[in-house]
């Protein structure tokens, strides 16, 4: 009934509802409306007709008068576009108290997911407006006396878009890499040079040519997690494939199968024979295998300070003798760059290069080249023809379910904006994004923050000199929102850029070579530079439908990517934006505070800030959470979430939904109780609040893709992130009157904050 409402007024009013369509009016729009819903049966009433069960949960200050009096329902227009979105999105079905993930989201779960898509949520759908947005800007002709740094976009673009040109010359290209790196020995057969292989000499031209280092060590210029303010080099376990919680199951886990077949196949295709093919590639998955076995698996790389063994290049050499490391540093470093003995090294797991020289000591150099050249193989295949995409979305459809690729326009915009992100970001900046949401969104950023620190301020079981560490902490949280006011200058963009050019660039996978090395050349410079943290280029990404939280530089970040849609509107009530965005705002400053935050300090370095006694029932609180979600079960995939990797997440979201909808409560005091929503004018704004937050995790995704999230990831699935906060929540239980023991409402809660 609710539906057939909304369709009238948007048809009587020439509007389309769409998350964040525009919409073409009657100028006297707001009076249109109202007088509509003036004409019919007040919502409420229809609602209480049909879901007479929902009223006794009208929590959070309702009455009837509130109800049924039109002047207190928005009417603006993107008050109708969002109750149409919330509306189509709910199931009024079902008990809030039940189950309010599926209240807020049951219809939203009945999608059907298209077929070149893993998943359907709130976020993608922002994402792939976003990624239309930025197709304009790529598609663009070239202009006269355009700059380098606004033509690469473009003309990579371009080449990814001309198939025919790929079809033609796309394996000649990669045949000619594979020959420079000295063929790949599966297909070359008994020709294969093994006297001239070494496995450095090989990384070395991996990196001259833009491929990665890191498949046997990782490789990185990083930040001195203990003195935030200066590089250093890292050293950590190489780049797997596939999860090492897959590899070590072997052939018995039907992904690991699926990927020794792909293996098989693509070397099938490049003229291999499929006997020799199968033999030689099961010894390269074995070696891998191997490799992933002398990791640490990921749940014991959550304390950093086991993960922080600092060594000289001198102690490097002794403890890791078969390996030349100052010539391996220098190589893959540049010319420019120069290591003495003294250098320091971050080593993550001494453990792992102690078993590499092993394993490779062990391994003959045909393994070693068939694994090698398997993964710069498999590295570039999406830029290959036809007939080596399609046995690739073969192989990623048994990971993520998904039975096609997406439009060729989809992927090259992609590849084009994220490759040349920040010149693509500035002009997606001037053309899309509103200014004002910036300021908007700051003032929910300060309340929220004000918010943690005075829960820091009132909790009982920290002692003082902790809990002023932790209140200075939060106070010294950098923000940055929407982007950085130099992405708009165009001569600091022609200056970062000025060693990148592919705007004359014919080949695809050439100009997709100069990309990478380009970046790879940039993160290694940075070694003898001074951390600036405030440096425009490290918030510089607009176009993200994502937030941050940076450990080393105790800062938060929300692109402009994500002020908007469902997150974010400045013209719509406050209690969306709050539930919204504020709920990403509070889960982004909580992580500072999670399993992993916590370790590190104001200033942004690892620094053991806290009394004994209480980090250890900081670590009960924890430890609540980590059973809680443990013991969660997907009824989809009928998986138990890890409840070790995820704590993070989970401490993130609690704290933040927690800290947001306080912070709406202080609005409302400096303002006023706003209006509501047409059709869902039975629910005060405090459970409007509620009814935003859950919506942003509404989402669909295919048991393929929802088993590796649950194997692999640190994020609980979105109805989890909906039933484990809003279930620890006391403010949750009394605004919509939830019985204790409903499944909303338990008796048993985890706070960590």
């Amino acid at each position: 009934m609710l539906i057939l409402v909304f369709l009238s007024i948007f048809n009587r009013i020439n509007c389309s509802p769409h998350l964040m369509g525009s919409f073409t009016k009657d100028p006297n729009y707001e009076q249109v409306v109202k007088e509509y819903f003036e004409m019919v049966p007040t919502m409420s009433a229809l609602d209480s007709t049909t879901d007479p069960q929902l009223v006794q949960h009208q929590g959070g200050g309702n009455n009837n008068s509130d109800v049924d009096d039109i002047n207190n329902v928005c009417f603006k227009e993107e008050c109708i576009h969002t109750a149409s979105y919330l509306l189509d999105a709910m199931d009024l079905t079902t008990e809030p108290c039940d189950d309010f993930y599926q209240f807020v989201c049951g219809k939203f779960r009945k999608q059907t997911i298209p077929d070149d898509k893993e998943s359907v949520s709130t976020f993608n759908t922002i994402s792939e407006i976003v990624k239309s947005q930025l197709r304009t800007i790529v598609s663009e002709p070239f202009q006269p006396d355009e700059p380098r740094h606004l033509k690469n976009p473009k003309n990579l673009y371009q080449l990814c878009m001309d198939k025919e040109k790929i079809e033609q010359n796309g394996l000649d290209d990669a045949k000619k890499i594979i020959d420079y790196f000295g063929g790949w020995p599966v297909v070359e057969g008994d020709r294969w040079d093994m006297g001239s292989f070494d496995w450095k000499e090989m990384i070395y031209k991996f990196r001259a040519k833009g491929f990665s280092v890191d498949y046997l060590l990782d490789f990185s210029v990083s930040v001195d997690s203990k003195n935030s303010t200066t590089r250093i080099i890292e050293l950590d376990s190489g780049s797997l494939a596939l999860s090492r919680k897959y590899f070590i199951k072997g052939l018995e886990d039907k992904l690991v199968a699926a990927y020794y077949s792909y293996m098989v196949d693509m070397a099938v295709l490049l003229g291999a024979t499929e006997e020799r093919a199968k033999e030689e590639l099961m010894e390269s998955l074995n070696f891998e295998i191997k490799l992933s076995n002398a990791s640490l698996p990921s749940e014991e790389r959550r304390d950093y300070e086991k993960l922080y063994n600092k060594m000289s290049l001198q102690e490097v050499q002794q403890k890791f003798p078969t390996i030349p490391w100052k010539e391996y540093f220098t190589q893959i470093l540049g010319p420019e760059i120069t290591v003495q003995e003294d250098e320091p090294i971050m080593v993550i797991e001494p453990s792992y290069i102690t078993a590499l020289e092993n394993i490779l000591q062990q391994t003959p150099k045909r393994v070693q080249a068939n694994y090698l050249m398997w993964r710069t193989i498999s590295a570039i295949a999406n830029y290959m023809p036809e007939k080596f995409r399609q046995r690739t979305l073969k192989y990623h459809t048994a990971i993520s379910g998904s039975k096609e690729r997406q439009a060729r326009w989809k992927e090259c915009t992609g590849i084009a904006a994220g490759s040349v992100n920040y010149a693509v970001g500035s002009l997606y900046i001037k053309k899309f994004f509103k200014k004002e949401s910036k300021v908007n969104a700051l003032e929910l950023v300060h309340r929220i923050r004000d918010e943690m620190v005075k829960t820091l301020q009132s909790i009982d079981w920290m002692d003082d000199n902790t809990r002023a560490a932790a209140m200075d902490k939060a106070k010294s949280i950098s923000e940055y929102i929407g982007y950085p006011d130099e992405l708009l200058d165009d001569n600091k963009l022609a200056e970062f850029y000025q060693n990148y050019d592919v705007s004359n660039e014919t080949s695809y996978l050439e100009a997709i070579l100069k990309t990478t090395t380009f970046a790879t050349n940039y993160s290694m410079s940075r070694l003898r530079k001074p951390v600036n943290k405030t440096e425009w280029l490290r918030h510089a990404s607009p176009a993200v439908v994502n937030a941050f939280y940076n450990g080393l530089e105790n800062s938060i970040e929300f692109p402009a990517g994500i002020l908007q849609g469902i997150f974010f509107n400045n013209d719509r009530p406050s209690y969306m934006n709050y539930g919204g965005i504020g709920f990403v705002i509070g889960h982004e400053i909580t992580h500072g505070f999670d399993d992993q935050g916590r370790q590190f300090d104001k200033d942004g370095n690892l620094n053991d800030w806290w009394a004994p006694e209480t980090k250890q029932k900081y670590l009960q609180k924890a430890q609540c959470i980590i059973w809680q979600y443990g013991n969660y079960t997907d009824k989809q995939t009928n998986m138990k979430l890890n409840g070790i990797n995820t704590q993070g997440e989970n401490i993130a979201d609690n704290g933040g939904l927690k800290h947001a909808y306080r912070a709406y409560n202080s609005w409302v005091k400096d303002h006023s109780v706003e209006k509501r929503l047409p059709g869902l004018q039975k629910y005060s704004p405090k459970q409007m609040f509620w009814i935003a937050a859950a919506s942003t995790w509404c989402s669909v995704t295919r048991d393929e893709s929802l088993s590796n999230r649950i194997t692999t990831g640190y994020h609980s699935p979105g109805e989890f992130r909906v039933r484990g906060p809003f279930s620890n929540s006391e403010d949750f239980s009394r605004d919509f009157n939830c019985p204790i023991g409903s499944m909303m409402n338990p008796m048993k809660k985890c706070t960590v904050w």
